[in-house]
């Protein structure tokens, strides 16, 4: 990738920041950007990017501001959207809020952060944990280490040298979400798991980790049993792991940044049974009355328990003094919402409960034309994941032979879960 310049502007096409890495675009070429871009969004196709003669304006939106890469050359475009997400995520770590009023505030600190992050086109230094050793704010005030952190300089950029710890420990969350659309009968319309592996590292040196998981081309290729195996697709890993070794034999080997960070993160289409199914039955006993009897069934193992068990049923707008009763968890009317609110604290696998609900409404042809929203649930259950996804083993080598302690824990959270009601 080799890009010409960076600029940072308004909604209204105004630069207030411009950086020129090459001095091979003319000054003034930005102003060609903005008409490009909103004609672009005009027409409703929003495209990140726009050409213009020879340049070529790639660019992401956040907040009120435009983040804009201009290139001349055949560059990589993927790399440039990195890298500007890159130049958020450092942004919002040293401001806190990436707006224009935080950019106009702290411009000096910006262009040298430009400067560290990108020379003559090419990027550099973009980990916030290792800028921050040299690069410090304070009243809006730029001061600067005399010398960089030797992460700058090292191979490993992302982890500085001479870290110690009294406690060698490592900590790891394998975090998946169930995004889920159940129509009233049960079948599954959609269904989606998105997952992410994030560790939490206190070690001391530099150390060599090498994850082992049930990947299911790992146990093709070594001839193991694949039913244990899981298959997964759009696997994106931190900069950190060596992708080489992972391409030979399936293995996750790398040298960890210090603290906390997401390793890898990845996504499973597979059809997946609803975690919490809801049923419900509506009864009718006059024109402008409805009864409902809804069932919170816990469809996983009996061992495990979801907290948190928050269950949002949809009611009509206009009903009238919404009654309601739950022999297990709180239930609260949300007129704000339209809306019951049912929070069940714990809930076992296997488990099920009951709530009741009576409405009144003006007319019952009212509700019967008006569209019904879906029953959405919240949710997280410990120790368990839907995908099946195992930690074999996580190793942790350092040459001075320091004993270090792993854990490993599951969690599985809700995603866009939805249950379309009768």
């Amino acid at each position: 990738m080799s890009l010409s310049g960076i600029y940072i502007l308004d909604l209204k096409g105004k630069p207030l920041i411009s950086r020129s890495y090459r001095g091979d675009t003319e000054t003034n070429i930005i102003d060609k950007f903005i008409s490009l871009a909103l004609e672009s969004e005009e027409e409703g196709i929003g495209q990140p990017i726009v050409t213009h003669l020879k340049h070529t304006f790639a660019y992401i939106k956040y907040n009120n501001l435009y983040l804009v890469g201009v290139t001349r050359r055949n560059a990589n475009v993927a790399i440039i959207f990195t890298f500007l997400h890159k130049l958020r995520e450092c942004f919002v770590e040293y401001f806190h809020e990436l707006e224009e009023e935080s950019i106009k505030d702290n411009f000096v600190l910006i262009y040298e952060l430009l400067d560290e992050l990108m020379d003559f086109g090419y990027p550099q230094t973009t980990e916030t944990k290792i800028l921050k050793e040299f690069i410090t704010q304070e009243s809006h005030k730029l001061v600067i280490a005399p010398r960089p952190p030797p992460a700058v300089t090292n191979a490993v950029s992302w982890r500085k040298e001479g870290i110690k710890y009294r406690k060698n420990e490592c900590f790891l969350d394998v975090v998946e979400s169930l995004n889920l659309l159940v129509n009233a009968s049960g079948t599954v319309l959609r269904s989606e798991i998105l997952g992410s592996i994030k560790l939490k590292v206190h070690l001391t040196g530099m150390p060599e980790l090498r994850l082992g998981l049930n990947d299911k081309v790992m146990f093709e290729n070594t001839g193991r049993n694949t039913n244990k195996g899981v298959e997964l697709e759009d696997v994106k890993f931190h900069q950190c792991v060596r992708l080489s070794r992972f391409d030979v034999d399936r293995t996750i080997s790398f040298i960890p940044p210090d603290g906390e960070f997401e390793l890898m993160s990845y996504r499973l289409t597979t059809p997946v049974k609803p975690i919490i199914w809801i049923e419900t039955s509506v009864e009718r006993p006059g024109r402008s009355k409805a009864e409902l009897l809804l069932k919170a069934i816990g469809q996983f193992k009996k061992k495990s328990t979801a907290n948190n068990v928050e269950i949002l049923v949809p009611v009509p707008s206009d009903a009238i003094s919404p009654k309601f009763s739950c022999p297990y968890g709180i239930a609260t009317y949300r007129p704000d919402l339209s809306a019951i609110r049912w929070i069940i604290k714990s809930f076992p696998g296997g488990k099920e409960y009951p709530l009741y609900l009576r409405y009144n409404l003006p007319s019952i042809q009212a509700e019967d034309t008006e569209a019904k929203a879906p029953i959405t649930v919240k949710f997280e259950i410990p120790y368990f994941t839907t995908s099946g996804i195992q930690v074999r083993y996580l190793k942790i080598m350092e040459k001075s032979g320091y004993q270090a302690l792993p854990w490993v824990r599951y969690i599985t959270q809700n995603g866009d879960y939805q249950i379309r009601s009768n």
